[in-house]
């Protein structure tokens, strides 16, 4: 037991080496493996967060990277929305930047802003000066995954990292980016630092996804939240070989690998080329125009954030005509096309959930 402190919370941290046996029938894992599942499986990115009441009375008064790297504070955070809506999937709490944290960089998550860089990189030195993830830079990250394992039972973790595109945009832009022009004209006018970049990126998310499944996490996803950005040859050129090694080194983990973007309808093909099991598709791309892109791969997604504002029998009727989509797919798991919005209803998001687990058409 352990009490985060500022909170007076008293949280449980329960450890297990030893996969539940109830996952070999979790519906998440059979849908982004492409077999038959018994109904729709169901989560949503950032259910674990500000649109949660009980998440913001724990977070009160902690800073965001100093909430990721307490374990127990993790545990309790990423349980929260499997007891509140009984999705079928947890995704750990935690931020794409954290790795870059956890071996030096010095940077912050500024509320309202998002993650900003002290010093952006710039030059090869700056590159070879950040150094390689190991297991040791991270122990609270195995500490809190075990405990997840432990308090989740059957219901599958998701272990992510930000993928090499969007976290160097961070580092080169020095923070949120609507152009990346700083990331391009590094991508485009030095090409040796930018593949020094990228690679030393790739080598600390794919470390940091080895870490989470070595402590008992059952799928990994990759985010790449800022690749819209890109055409699909510079994708091809700049980004996808190194996001491909990512996900090759978590696919020898043997567990489902998901790769998703924002505002990626063009390159949904190379994504699931990267090394995909299943591909993200966020709200703007219908999952009929997306399905035949990704080819023999799943799908995840697509409903708009925003539907969960409008009357119940709206939001489920979208829904329904996304899950009738995904049936075409290898396989499908519901979600939203994009992160839950911090003022969207819980109870919407419930009601939600339980259409899609019982929606039988």
């Amino acid at each position: 037991m352990c009490e985060h402190a500022g909170t007076g919370v008293t949280l449980a941290v329960v450890s297990t080496d030893q996969p539940h046996p109830d996952l070999a029938a979790s519906a998440f894992l059979k849908a982004a493996r492409g077999e038959p599942v018994p109904h729709t499986p169901v989560w949503f990115m950032r259910q674990a967060g500000r649109s949660l009441p009980e998440y913001l009375k724990l977070r009160e008064g902690v800073g965001m990277l100093e909430s990721c790297m307490d374990p127990s504070l993790v545990v309790e955070i990423t349980m929260q929305p499997v007891r509140r809506y009984g999705v079928d999937a947890a995704i750990f709490f935690s931020d794409i930047v954290l790795p870059l944290k956890a071996v030096g960089v010095d940077l912050d998550i500024k509320p309202g802003i998002g993650p900003v860089v002290a010093d952006p990189v710039r030059t090869l030195a700056d590159v070879e000066a950040i150094p390689d993830l190991t297991p040791e830079h991270v122990p609270f990250i195995t500490e809190a995954v075990r405990g997840l394992v432990g308090e989740l039972g059957g219901t599958p973790l998701i272990g992510f990292a930000g993928a090499p595109f969007t976290v160097a945009s961070y580092l080169v832009e020095g923070g949120p980016s609507k152009e990346h022009a700083k990331t391009k004209a590094m991508m485009f006018g030095a090409p040796d630092v930018w593949d020094a970049l990228m690679h030393k990126i790739a080598g600390i998310a794919a470390t940091y996804l080895e870490v989470q499944v070595a402590a008992g996490a059952s799928a990994v996803q990759l985010f790449d939240s800022w690749a819209g950005a890109l055409t699909p040859g510079d994708y091809r050129e700049h980004v996808m070989p190194h996001s491909a090694r990512v996900l090759e080194r978590a696919g020898a983990l043997g567990v489902p690998r998901i790769h998703f973007g924002v505002g990626t309808s063009n390159l949904l093909g190379p994504m699931g080329e990267a090394g995909a099991d299943v591909v993200g598709v966020d709200w703007r791309t219908p999952l009929a125009s997306a399905i035949p892109q990704v080819g023999d791969r799943g799908v995840q997604g697509n409903l708009d954030p925003t539907l969960v504002f409008a009357p119940t029998e709206v939001m489920t009727a979208r829904a329904a005509e996304i899950i009738e989509a995904g049936r075409a797919a290898k396989g499908h798991i519901f979600n939203l096309g994009h992160g839950v919005i911090p003022s969207t209803d819980p109870d919407q998001l419930a009601r939600l959930t339980e259409f899609v687990q019982t929606y039988e058409g």
